[in-house]
């Protein structure tokens, strides 16, 4: 039987306490983080990012244990060097400019290949792996599940500022993530060899080194049996996390159901459902996504219930009815970036925006 597990991934800045800035300093947070963490926390090209990895989880409730843990550890880690841990897609008004690179030959390359586009990619998100039967499901899967990619971004959209400007979008992240190649929507292919064929002749032509360039918001991995969901800014709170990956988790075995009895989602084209995808990117839930059946702008409101009841039937079967239904609670009290502004609005004081920020990443934990 196919289990359908979980791996997630969250990316955290490290801020100073007093300036509220971000401070490059998660080498020591990573040396000391090993030791108990192992390969579970990791550095990234930016020196003011933190990266934790669960182990793979057969569940929703072991997920929530492993991200639970591990936002506690970072966050005790992080303390031990007087620094705070703080989950948003973008920081409020930190520069790019003034952040340092992690020393390592990866990425050393990465910058002499892509300049100032590869530096200003100071952004965080969320990955949620989830298991496949094998690759050529993944491709079928991912053919389908491209279609739900804006419904899901919208709910995580947690990055309204940008170097100490409101950029008027409730995700800029996915905004300074576009600048580099092989993001976005991914392509539709009708084969995993396909896929592979694609793979093999950017890395027979120089254009990347292997199939982890390849950065769409939804890719089959290239060394796992998994697909990865890459749309998401990072969530504020664990439970936002959690729901969203059991969000994942369900629509992957909704759509693997519809398979298994031979019916199929409509696949729509990539260029109609980047019109949705901007829509998250700028409203988030507060705007109105196209229905391309209905030819017509529905409320996302009312399409969070439409999902709901899409992935109904398999919630109990996986145990994961309470976490996905907290996509009520999401639309209640709004999203990360609805919340930083809100903060931003009461005061027009960034830094009491990101104390905001840091509070909500220990909230529940």
């Amino acid at each position: 039987m196919q289990t359908f597990t979980l791996g997630i991934e969250e990316e955290f800045q490290t801020i100073d306490p007093e300036t509220r800035r971000l401070r490059s300093h998660m080498s020591k947070i990573v040396e000391d983080g090993k030791i108990i963490l192992k390969e579970r926390v990791t550095a990234e090209m930016h020196q003011s990012v933190v990266e934790v990895g669960t182990n793979i989880c057969t569940n929703i409730q072991e997920a929530r244990q492993e991200v639970t843990y591990l936002r506690k550890m970072i966050i005790d880690l992080a303390a031990q060097q007087n620094l705070k841990i703080a989950a948003a897609g973008t920081h409020p008004f930190s520069d790019w400019q003034d952040e340092l690179i992690t020393p390592n030959p990866r990425y050393d390359k990465l910058i002499d290949e892509m300049r100032d586009v590869a530096r200003g990619n100071l952004i965080f998100g969320l990955h949620v792996h989830i298991g496949i039967p094998d690759r050529d499901t993944g491709i079928k899967l991912i053919n389908s599940l491209t279609y739900f990619l804006p419904h899901i971004y919208a709910l995580s959209t947690n990055s309204p500022f940008w170097c100490g400007r409101n950029t008027g979008f409730k995700s800029y992240r996915s905004k300074v993530f576009d600048k580099f190649p092989r993001t976005g929507i991914p392509e539709y292919f009708e084969t995993a060899h396909d896929y592979d064929d694609y793979i093999n002749l950017l890395v027979k032509t120089g254009c990347i080194d292997n199939g982890k360039k390849i950065w769409w918001d939804l890719r089959l991995h290239p060394f796992y049996n998994t697909i990865e969901f890459r749309v998401c800014d990072i969530p504020m709170r664990a439970d936002e996390t959690v729901c969203l990956a059991a969000l994942m988790q369900a629509l992957v075995v909704k759509i693997y159901k519809l398979m298994s009895k031979n019916l199929n989602f409509q696949h729509y084209r990539k260029i109609l459902i980047n019109e949705n995808k901007w829509r998250a990117a700028r409203y988030g839930i507060h705007g109105k996504l196209i229905d391309f059946g209905r030819k017509e702008e529905v409320p996302y409101y009312n399409l969070a219930q439409e999902l709901l009841e899409f992935v109904d039937d398999v919630l109990d079967d996986l145990g994961s009815r309470k976490e996905v239904e907290y996509i009520h609670k999401i639309l209640e009290m709004g999203t990360g970036a609805d919340r930083q502004l809100a903060v931003w609005e009461a005061t027009q004081d960034f830094n009491q925006v990101v104390d905001y920020i840091v509070q909500e990443t220990a909230y529940g934990l």
